[in-house]
């Protein structure tokens, strides 16, 4: 029997045995099936490519020709991903990574067509940027001389005195042989020059300069538009040399904020207060108290000495005095007794990690409905208090939520008069954490402000406000809900030097609605007049200034779907196995082998 036996029945029962061996294992691989969907370009219309040396012409035929002959399809890209129009480019950001999220979701060949200068090209997934097609058209270097930025403060009193910080700056290569650019940096409002400062332009890089300007300047109340420009410097691009900047100037401070010693508490709460009321705000610190006799005051801005006259003269046309740090020193400064006050210790008190409740059933609480009040972070102590009989407590809290709850906001009002006292340390940290928590501290300031200012509180906070009043070119000016109830559409006009607009501001269920404008200064409405004030969009934007390309020309991978497959999956193993071990059978039989 063994002379029987060959090697090709062998070779057949190893064959069987190997395909119902893998049958049974399934090892699953992948392999790539050629796209089914048309070709995509993503084509770059950031300002940048309509800026100094920009080639979007080029872009354009670029893109109709890898996209035209095979039936693809064209999408912009920039601060948003939009459909294709021959329109020039009016995106102010260039971020690539939604529109590279968008087309893998669709499939198929994917092309882009840039300057190269992406903003997120680190956030960008790996294998989904190898895989793209890039034609890169660059912008050739050239020198350029910018503003970067102007802070200060939006809302001054008309005694107060204004604090710029600019910043600018130069990109590129400074020719060979010149000595060091000087320019002149001048601040213009409603056609005239109100200040010019010369400067020194460094080779490389943005520096910063203080610029004052006295109330003597602001002759009247009301919104000024400063115009903030870099003159006679010597560049390319004109676009990117100035910047606006709104202030509100109003008669008296509408706030004062005593803080003695000045702590985070009070930094915080003015800074939110000026931004939710829109009213100016005047911070005095303590920095020596009781020396000299009567401590020594500062402006919190600019930490400049002011005397005790400054001070309680800015308390005689205050609307709302707000006293804040050691007790010991409430009630050392002349307050009239018909202002509102709010009484905020932050020294002494109880340590610990105390958890403020749920507001109870108060009018108070009714703009604190819908908080997430267990996910806040605790506050580090809490002041003793003792509410009287016609006091009304709007929140408390309880050490590591447990014992007995202990008053943190006390309100009352007698007469006309209506006073407030925060018993709480730490509070900033609300704000300091961001998302929902800072939603919340920003909701109690605006209940404080509306309870205390009144009608004045009432009538700057509810419906709508903008989150910034000046917005670079190309970005959407974004609006946040700040009324009570949920969010709804409201109607606003727009007015600019270019005619009337009416445009419907859709808020999402965050509370935030985005509407897109062309470079203006625009006064605006709400629906039924229950809002307005000024807005601006500037011709300025950080696309207009020159950038080394961070995306490289590449040819991509090819374009398909990944599809796992099984052994299970390939059918001819099936019939291998089949026909391997029949036709051993059949030979066994034909040779007379069991």
């Amino acid at each position: 029997m063994h002379r029987r036996l060959t090697w090709g029945l062998a070779s057949l029962r190893v064959t069987g045995c190997v395909a119902l061996l893998l049958l049974l294992w399934n090892p699953i691989s992948s392999r790539l099936l050629p796209g089914t969907a048309a070709p995509l370009v993503l084509l770059d219309a950031s300002l940048s490519m309509a800026g100094h040396g920009g080639r979007w012409r080029e872009a354009l035929d670029s893109a109709r020709a890898l996209a035209g002959g095979r039936g693809g399809v064209i999408w912009r890209f920039g601060a948003q991903v939009a459909a294709f129009d021959s329109g020039p480019p009016s995106d102010g950001a260039s971020r690539l990574g939604p529109a590279i999220a968008a087309a893998a979701a669709r499939g198929g060949p994917v092309t882009v067509v840039t300057d190269g200068a992406v903003s997120d090209v680190t956030a960008l997934a790996p294998d989904l940027l190898r895989s793209l097609h890039i034609v890169v058209l660059s912008r050739p270097e050239f020198r350029d001389a910018f503003v970067a930025a102007v802070e200060g403060a939006h809302r001054i009193a008309a005694t107060d005195t204004l604090r710029l910080k600019v910043s600018y700056g130069v990109v590129g290569k400074r020719e060979e042989g010149r000595g060091k650019s000087r320019a002149a940096l001048a601040i213009s409002a409603e056609g005239r020059r109100l200040v010019s400062r010369d400067v020194s332009l460094p080779d490389s890089g943005i520096v910063s300069t203080e610029i004052t300007l006295p109330s003597s300047l602001f002759p009247h109340p009301g919104t000024w538009v400063l115009d903030v420009r870099l003159q006679g410097a010597p560049d390319s691009e004109p676009r990117n040399d100035g910047r606006i900047f709104l202030v509100d100037v109003n008669p008296t401070p509408s706030v004062v904020v005593l803080a003695s010693p000045p702590d985070w508490d009070l930094r915080f709460f003015a800074r939110t207060l000026a931004d939710i009321a829109r009213v100016p705000v005047t911070v005095f610190v303590e920095t020596e108290p009781g020396r000299p006799p009567g401590g020594r005051w500062r402006d919190a801005a600019t930490l400049a000495p002011v005397s005790r006259a400054v001070v309680q003269r800015a308390l005689a046309g205050a609307r709302l005095v707000v006293e804040g740090g050691d007790p010991a020193g409430f009630g050392r400064m002349s307050v009239p007794a018909d202002r509102a006050r709010l009484l905020w210790p932050t020294v002494g008190g109880l340590a610990g990690e105390w958890y403020v409740d749920a507001p109870p059933p108060t009018p108070f609480a009714a703009g604190l409905g819908g908080l997430a009040w267990d996910s806040l972070p605790p506050v580090v102590g809490v002041m003793p208090a003792s509410p009287d009989s016609t006091a009304v407590v709007a929140l408390t809290a309880r050490l590591a939520r447990r014992g007995q709850a202990r008053p943190v906001v006390i309100m009352s009002e007698r007469g006309a008069v209506r006073r407030a006292e925060i018993a709480a340390v730490g509070l900033y940290r609300w704000a300091f954490r961001g998302g929902a928590s800072e939603e919340a501290y920003r909701a109690l300031v605006a209940e404080l402000a509306n309870w205390l200012l009144g009608e004045e509180g009432r009538g700057k906070r509810e419906g709508v406000t903008p989150k910034s009043l000046v917005v670079a070119n190309g970005l959407p000016v974004e609006w946040r809900w700040t009324g009570s109830g949920p969010p709804r559409d409201v109607a606003v006009t727009l007015r600019s030097s270019a005619g009337e607009r009416r445009d419907t501001l859709r808020f999402d269920a965050a509370g935030e609605a985005t509407l897109r404008l062309p470079p203006a200064v625009y006064t605006y409405v709400l629906d039924g007049g229950s809002e307005r004030g000024m807005i601006a969009v500037e011709t300025y934007s950080d696309e207009w200034r020159p950038s080394a390309p961070v995306l490289a020309p590449q040819a991509g991978a090819p374009a398909g779907r990944v599809r796992a497959v099984s052994m299970r999956d390939r059918w001819w193993l099936f019939v291998l196995a089949i026909a391997a071990f029949t036709a051993e059978w059949v030979w066994r039989r034909r040779v007379g082998l069991p």
